[in-house]
């Protein structure tokens, strides 16, 4: 079956459509929601809700486009309704730290791949994550994980381009500095995240 048969399927009422979606993307959808929220119960909820929702909705949607931006926006949209609701991130520097690092984490920023070997380091890169803004977090999502254009991110968060250009480029300066010090190679690299105000989300 392809994608575009499955959504076909679901439009008619089968089921066995949003069970291809399901094993498709499911388990990408969690890892994103969990980057954002730090929280993997949370996040494997959102995405349960996101693929109910798709089916009671799926007639709105255009077959000739491609599902996966679509889902992800959903999901996404619904973590950061989520964190903005809860205020908060769950810290990771309670005794149930170690369920919080990501699993399956490969960091997405080509610069910084040879910082994520071991699971000291993943550990490192998981608190540099939680100390981005909930903004700079999720476009970084999207952009490096998901693998989504700044346009692409600029439609799916109804925010202009040069605000979505500029959390990305503070995001990724602000990690880079964050992970200098298990990282000798950047170190004395200049950070500039802070350089220009930026509030938590718009």
């Amino acid at each position: 079956m392809e994608e575009k048969q499955a959504v076909i399927l679901l439009k008619k009422g089968d089921m066995d459509g949003l069970q291809y979606l399901v094993e498709k993307y499911q388990v990408k959808a969690v890892q994103a929601a969990y980057l954002i929220l730090g929280d993997r119960n949370l996040a494997e909820d959102i995405v349960q809700s996101s693929f109910i929702l798709i089916a009671e909705k799926i007639y709105q949607f255009d077959i000739e486009r491609p599902f996966g931006p679509w889902f992800y926006r959903i999901v996404v949209n619904a973590s950061i309704k989520t964190a903005m609701r809860e205020q908060k991130l769950v810290s990771i520097h309670s005794a149930d730290e170690e369920k919080r690092i990501p699993y399956g984490l490969a960091d997405p920023v080509r610069t910084l791949e040879e910082i994520v070997e071991n699971t000291e380091t993943r550990r490192e890169v998981w608190r540099a994550i939680c100390d981005l803004t909930l903004k700079q977090r999720t476009v970084l999502v999207l952009r490096y994980y998901l693998g989504m254009t700044n346009k692409e991110i600029s439609l799916a968060l109804g925010e202009p381009l040069s605000s979505v250009r500029w959390a990305i480029h503070a995001g990724y300066e602000k990690l880079r500095h964050l992970l200098s010090p298990i990282d000798p190679s950047r170190t004395g690299q200049e950070d500039i995240s802070h350089e220009k105000s930026e509030e938590d989300w718009k």
